[in-house]
């Protein structure tokens, strides 16, 4: 029979300190894979923008039958909210980061409540609209750059969710918020996208 040759590192305090530098010392790199992914969008929703402005810059009857233009009031407050939200997750995440738990879910809240308006708002105006997906190339280009978008800003809300859901778990976030700072900076994402998509359709009619 061979001897036992394997090491307890519980009773040999040296090789855990080792071991912990040894980790310590290695790179985090998933906040890196995470702006590539967020990269690797940014393209998508590019092609989609110059996509609509070829199409637009050579069409002669660019709106649907009967469709003089947007309106743009209420989008624009839904802009206004979405924006603002980058503040308020900031502001949860900075509270996070300083060990103020009440404050983050405060912020973190506040911004889901936010987010989840400005898809309320989305709702609301496409069920006023005059026109559908299939009504010329505006109407499908309208409908795949708000709805792509809207499915963003839904799947941070639902990101959103389960990180403040997670929170109340003890000590959850106590060794990194690698979620809460991912999230956040989706969320960011979000919201440049959602201002050029703004100037881009209702601004520029």
């Amino acid at each position: 029979m061979q001897p036992d040759t394997s090491v307890d590192n519980s009773l040999n305090p040296s090789l855990e300190i080792a071991h912990e530098s040894a980790h310590q010392d290695h790179p985090d790199n998933r906040i890196f894979g995470f702006i590539i992914f967020l990269l690797s969008e940014s393209v998508i929703f590019f092609s989609f923008f110059a996509g609509y402005i070829v199409y637009k810059t050579n069409s002669l009857d660019w709106l649907p039958v009967g469709v003089t233009g947007l309106e743009v009031r209420e989008p624009a407050i839904n802009t206004v909210i979405l924006v603002s939200s980058s503040l308020t997750i900031y502001l949860a995440e900075k509270c996070l980061h300083k060990k103020n738990l009440w404050g983050f879910r405060a912020f973190w809240l506040l911004t889901i409540a936010m987010g989840s308006y400005f898809l309320y708002g989305q709702a609301l105006e496409w069920s006023g609209l005059a026109f559908g997906f299939g009504d010329g190339v505006f109407g499908g280009t309208f409908y795949l750059l708000t709805g792509f978008h809207g499915l963003h800003v839904f799947t941070g809300v639902l990101l959103q969710s389960i990180m403040l859901v997670r929170s109340f778990i003890p000590n959850n976030y106590a060794k990194g918020a690698f979620g809460v700072d991912s999230t956040s900076l989706f969320w960011h994402f979000v919201d440049v996208i959602w201002i050029i998509l703004f100037l881009l359709i209702y601004i520029w009619q």
